[in-house]
C-alpha cells in the first residue's frame, strides 16, 4: 500500500512492537509479580509461538502499511533462542530503518556481540535502582545491580546504541531518581525515567504510587541544572532534557499525568501472533491463525489495516477510577 494507513485519529503506523516470549527471568511487582506468576504459571507452549519465519512475514507485512521501527520485547527477549538470527531477518527487510531491544539486561553481556553483527542498533535495558537491596526487591529474585551495568557497557562496547528506562514508584525508588540520573550522566546513557503506569491487571496500581514527571524534572534540576530539548520525531514519548552546560540528556515519560496518545503511532504482536493497538487494550485480533491456514499476505495486510482503520484508543487520556480496573493483557504478554 502507498497511502498511510490511519486510524480514526488519523494515527499512522509507525511503529511495531514484536513480543517473542512471554517469560521472564524477573518477577517485578509492576509486571510480573511472583505470587501470581509461579512456577505453575501456564506460559505459551513453544508451537503456539511465532516462529522467526512468521515474524519475519509479519514485518514485511507492516512495513507495507507504514511501519519503519521494530522493537524486540518480552517477557524477557533473550530467553528466546536464537535470538541474533530473528535481528538478521528482520534486517533483510527493505524499508526497516531500525531495530531495536528492551531487555532487563541480565544476559546483554553474553549476546551484545551477536545482536549487534546480527543488524540490531539500540537497546533500551530496564533498571530501577542502583541499589542492590532495593533492585533485588523490585525485580522479585534478588537479582544485583553490577552484572545488569556490565551487560549496559559490553552493548555500548559493541557499538549498540544504549538507554536506561527506570520506572519510578513513590515509596520504592524515588529516592534513587537522583543517583540514578547522576550515574548515568557520567557513565554517557540516556536514562528515561517513566511514571508508574496502571499496565495489565496484577500490579495494584494506585494514582498515589506515581511520581509525577514535572516532580521528577525538578528533582533533578536542583541537583543537576536542567533545560527543556526539542523532540527528535513525530510520536516520540518522552520528553527530553539536557543538562546545562553539557549534551548529555535525560528523558521523561508522562504517561499518566500528560498522556501521548494523540500521537501514539505503536502497534504491538504478541508472541502468540495477536495484533494490539495499545498498551491498555483488553482483547487482540489474531492473526497467526489465518497466517497459519494459508493467507496472503494482502489479506493478511488488508486483516491488519482494517483493524488499524477501527483504532480509537486513546486510554491514558481518559484514564478514571473505573478504566484502570478494567481488564487489560499483561505487560508482560506484549511488551512495554
Amino acid at each position: 500500500m502507498t497511502a498511510p494507513v490511519l486510524d480514526l485519529l488519523h494515527r499512522p503506523i509507525r511503529d511495531l512492537r514484536i513480543s517473542v516470549t512471554d517469560r521472564c527471568n524477573f518477577r517485578c511487582r509492576y509486571c510480573m509479580p511472583a505470587e501470581l506468576f509461579g512456577d505453575d504459571y501456564p506460559f505459551l507452549a513453544e508451537n503456539r509461538l511465532m516462529t522467526f519465519a512468521e515474524i519475519e512475514r509479519f514485518v514485511n507485512i507492516f512495513v507495507s502499511l507504514g511501519a519503519e521501527k521494530i522493537r524486540i520485547t518480552g517477557g524477557e527477549p533473550l530467553l528466546r533462542p536464537g535470538l541474533p538470527e530473528l535481528i538478521r531477518r528482520i534486517r533483510s527487510v527493505e524499508g526497516v530503518r531500525e531495530i531495536a531491544l528492551t531487555t532487563n539486561g541480565t544476559m546483554l553481556k553474553t549476546h551484545a556481540r551477536a545482536l549487534k553483527e546480527a543488524g540490531l542498533q539500540r537497546v533500551n535495558v530496564s533498571l530501577d535502582s542502583l541499589d542492590d537491596e532495593r533492585f533485588g526487591r523490585i525485580n522479585g529474585r534478588g537479582f544485583p545491580v553490577k552484572p545488569v551495568l556490565e551487560g549496559i557497557e559490553a552493548a555500548a562496547r559493541e557499538g549498540l546504541g544504549v538507554k536506561i528506562n527506570m520506572v519510578v514508584q513513590r515509596g520504592v525508588n524515588d529516592r534513587d531518581i537522583v543517583p540514578m540520573a547522576r550515574y548515568f550522566r557520567d557513565a554517557g546513557h540516556i536514562l528515561r525515567l517513566i511514571e508508574y503506569m496502571d499496565v495489565g491487571n496484577t500490579n495494584g496500581w494506585e494514582l498515589r504510587d506515581v511520581v509525577p514527571s514535572d516532580e521528577v524534572v525538578a528533582r533533578i534540576h536542583e541537583a543537576m541544572p536542567l533545560k527543556p530539548a526539542e523532540p527528535n520525531y513525530y510520536g516520540e514519548v518522552a520528553s527530553r532534557y539536557r543538562y546545562v552546560g553539557s549534551d548529555a540528556e535525560i528523558g521523561v515519560i508522562s504517561s499518566v499525568t500528560r498522556a501521548f496518545c494523540s500521537t501514539c503511532t505503536r502497534a504491538r504482536l504478541s508472541a502468540e501472533g495477536r495484533l494490539y493497538t495499545c498498551l491498555f487494550a483488553s482483547d487482540g485480533t489474531d492473526l497467526l491463525s489465518p497466517l497459519r491456514s494459508g493467507e496472503s499476505d494482502e489479506s493478511l495486510a488488508s486483516r491488519i489495516a482494517a483493524v488499524w482503520q477501527r483504532r480509537d484508543d486513546r486510554y491514558s487520556e481518559i484514564r478514571t477510577a473505573n478504566t484502570h480496573s478494567s481488564a487489560k493483557v499483561e505487560m508482560s504478554h506484549i511488551g512495554g
